[in-house]
């Protein structure tokens, strides 16, 4: 890694936790770079939204590869839905803070004070575009080794919320079969603090009510809104 990168405070100690060695120290230090400091400081530094966005397609491909091979017997349907877990922004983001790299992010003063070094969308953009400067650097198997281990750790608790996981499809599937409908939610009530916030979610097929979920987020509310109208359906059939 040359000068400027291993300068940059943190930078060389992420390297010797993840072991990743890049050839080009200055992709490291653009994955790491935010618009809002690349628009304080015009001209002088590229942000790293176009490794983001490389970062995403190359995610996708190594994600999808490794639940194809790592779940032989699994449908298409669940493959997908496997994969969309493991690339999801909450998941990205929670490898970001593996890493540490909320800490490395560079950001402007404003972004800096509103709390962007724990922006979900921050750290998940930042562990894209880093997975993005890895491939520049290195090449596809480079992004593979990295890559697999996290996979393999957040699969495992991915399955252990299969249930919840699979609720939003399962019931979809179901309600355009029984009544050629998608489910709608909405969010009936949000509560409590902005670090402590707790969202109520309904579920309707139609005009019918059919499920109610709590849940620290939207998403987690919707997919216990989901479960609640699947075990309704069960016990009615």
């Amino acid at each position: 890694m040359n000068r400027e990168a291993t300068s940059q405070p943190g930078l060389k100690s992420l390297c010797e936790r993840t072991g990743l060695q890049f050839r080009d120290g200055q992709l490291a230090i653009r994955a790491l770079t935010h618009r809002s400091f690349a628009n304080e400081h015009p001209g002088k530094w590229e942000d790293n939204e176009r490794l983001e966005f490389l970062g995403d397609a190359v995610l996708d491909f190594v994600s999808g590869a490794w639940v194809y091979r790592r779940f032989p017997d699994s449908s298409e349907g669940r493959l997908t839905r496997l994969r969309s877990a493991l690339v999801r922004t909450e998941t990205l983001a929670e490898f970001a803070r593996k890493l540490e790299l909320g800490s490395l992010l560079r950001l402007g003063r404003g972004e800096e004070e509103t709390g962007g070094r724990e922006r979900p969308a921050n750290l998940c953009g930042a562990f894209e575009a880093l997975i993005g400067a890895l491939y520049l650097d290195q090449g596809t198997e480079a992004a593979r080794q990295f890559l697999e281990p996290l996979l393999e750790e957040a699969v495992t608790r991915i399955l252990g919320e299969q249930g919840e996981i699979d609720a939003k499809s399962l019931l979809q599937e179901w309600s355009q079969a029984e009544h050629a409908l998608t489910p709608r939610y909405v969010t009936a009530e949000e509560r409590g603090p902005d670090h402590e916030r707790e969202f109520t979610v309904e579920v309707y097929i139609g005009d019918e009510l059919w499920g109610a979920g709590v849940g620290p987020s939207k998403q987690a509310a919707a997919q216990s809104a989901a479960l609640e109208a699947l075990h309704r359906i069960r016990k009615a059939s």
